[in-house]
């Protein structure tokens, strides 16, 4: 079959949008605009890097086999020129665009989709993604260490990429379309070694051109990029450093073009409400829920009673309310737009009293220490500030660790050093819209490893055994039971309480008059925040 899904139907993300746009409904070539970010960006690797802030520019940077239509979940070929899927599921078969090349001017083949695919995996990378390629022929040996080429990908020909699956997997066209299978050339990974993150190579619509640490990257328009008129801004200033109100006041000036850290809760309602603005703010629904993770290697936590009890604790109603209610109370991982979402699930109920019997049975009557771990941006000092608030009533007293995003990161990443950590600005979006994304990486023990998402450090071999139970159906007859099935997976962790779902937010955006593009360009469900290879200068 070329070019279809065999078994498998996409789920659709509904990106609801609000604000018209202005002026020029035309793409117009050149230009530049200045983007601002109150934080430093960890890390161009594509291998690497995995928080909000950077997926858009690493997706601008580097292609991979698949992508999606701009501002949508509907995949579409890449560097792929097209495909081909064996009748038993198994074998992917993709045909390279000719003549795609690097910025370093080296045409790309198909020995650069191999070694890319490969280095992902190699366990030496340390690449928070290599669990999303599990389902190709010889992950195990590779992640292992015992080999570094996986057995399941071929290469018949310059143009020609053959990948064997170990199983049938509903997600892997969506796991070809993430940033950690971009391809990437050989030769200037091995040159710049542990720095290909600050001197990133790749095959994307732009090129990092400056990289001021702590002040400013500078992207520039790679003029030879394979879609023709693509991207349309020449040059793109991403100013690290802007405090989000100060960088709202600067658009409003006319000095900033994207509010990259969107629009700060202080500020929300004199937006929404100015007619100057409200045309120029853009709002998406986002495949998203935001949580506090419990880590259940660090006692007490380790105590599933405690954990119940800090579910019963937080009102996550009044923390919808720091936030000018942009958000909805959560109660399962799953967010209500994504399959698989129960709405039958009650959740964990706000219920002091019952959390102080909890903990006192767990034999924490008298409360005891710990440590929240959050991002240092607003609103996120304040709901951590809430949270902390919520559980000294039940008499646990929990000092606030504010960081910058990488840092926060990195800390979840270690499997002894945070105990609780609010997602807030770094919550999970999915990487494509299945279900699945929202287990591996994040509550699977694929991702409770150093480095990795899964912060709570929780695994259930039972419920990974369930999980790849739904990623084998790929009949479209069985995509409602694989729904269902999913559910009760992500209901049945909740049993034992690793997070705490606290809500489902809404994107903002605000963007200045000059810009140019779709508005579900500037909450992009995949390029997430904004597609920048999409958008124009009027």
């Amino acid at each position: 079959m070329k070019n279809t899904i065999k078994g498998f139907a996409l789920s659709a993300l509904c990106v609801a949008i609000s604000g018209q746009a202005l002026g020029q409904d035309t793409p117009q070539p050149g230009g530049e605009i200045v983007v601002t970010y109150q934080n430093d960006v960890a890390t161009l690797d594509p291998a690497i890097g995995y928080d909000w802030q950077n997926w858009s520019m690493i997706k601008s940077l580097f292609d991979g086999l698949m992508d999606y239509e701009p501002g949508t979940t509907e995949l579409k070929n890449d560097l792929a020129e097209h495909y081909e899927i064996s009748e038993d599921g198994l074998t992917y078969t993709f045909t390279l665009r000719p003549g795609v090349t690097f910025h370093n001017g080296r045409e790309m083949t198909a020995a650069d989709v191999k070694y890319s695919l490969e280095r992902t995996v190699n366990p030496q990378t340390q690449s928070p993604g290599a669990g999303f390629f599990s389902s190709i022929e010889g992950f195990d040996e590779v992640s292992s260490g015992e080999v570094t080429e996986l057995s399941g990908i071929s290469t018949p020909d310059e143009r020609t990429v053959e990948i064997t699956l170990s199983a049938p997997d509903a997600t892997f066209l969506h796991v070809m379309a993430l940033n950690f299978a971009s391809v990437v050339p050989q030769e200037a990974v091995e040159a710049a070694g542990r720095d290909f993150g600050k001197q990133p190579v790749g095959t994307g619509a732009y090129m990092l051109d400056e990289w001021a640490l702590g002040q400013r990257l500078t992207f520039v328009k790679n003029e030879d990029y394979f879609r023709e008129g693509i991207p349309y801004i020449d040059k793109i200033d991403f100013e690290i450093g802007q405090e989000p109100n100060v960088a709202l006041m600067r658009l409003q000036r006319g000095e900033v073009d994207i509010a990259g850290d969107g629009i700060p809760p202080a500020q929300f309602l004199q937006f929404r409400d100015d007619p100057e603005f409200e045309n120029l703010m853009v709002v998406g629904d986002q495949l998203h829920t935001g949580y506090m993770t419990m880590n259940v290697n660090i006692p007490p936590l380790d105590d599933v009673k405690v954990r119940q009890a800090i579910n019963m604790a937080i009102n996550k109603a009044r923390i919808v309310r720091v936030i000018n209610g942009r958000a909805t109370p959560a109660n399962q991982p799953l967010p209500p737009a994504m399959p698989g979402y129960d709405e039958s699930y009650e959740g964990y109920p706000y219920d002091v009293e019952q959390a102080r019997a909890l903990l006192e049975e767990a034999g924490y009557g008298d409360g005891f220490e710990t440590e929240l771990f959050v991002m240092n941006t607003d609103p996120q000092p304040r709901i951590a500030q809430a949270i902390q608030q919520d559980l000294a009533q039940i008499g646990i007293k929990a000092d606030i660790t504010s960081l910058a995003q990488a840092n926060v990161i990195a800390a979840g990443g270690e499997q002894e050093q945070a105990p609780l950590i609010w997602s807030g600005g770094m919550a999970w979006i999915a990487d494509f819209p299945d279900p699945s994304n929202f287990w591996g990486p994040i509550l699977g023990c694929e991702g409770a490893v150093p480095g990795g998402w899964n912060w709570a450090w929780y695994c259930n071999e039972e419920l990974d055994a369930r999980a790849d139970e739904a990623n084998a159906m790929v009949d479209p007859d069985q995509q409602e039971e694989r729904a269902e099935l999913w559910g009760e997976i992500f209901t049945t962790a909740m049993d034992d309480a690793p997070w705490v779902p606290i809500f489902n937010e809404q994107r903002f955006t605000v963007h200045s008059a000059r810009m140019g593009g779709d508005d579900a360009l500037y909450v992009d469900p995949v390029h997430v925040p904004v597609n920048y290879d999409y958008i124009w200068v009027k």
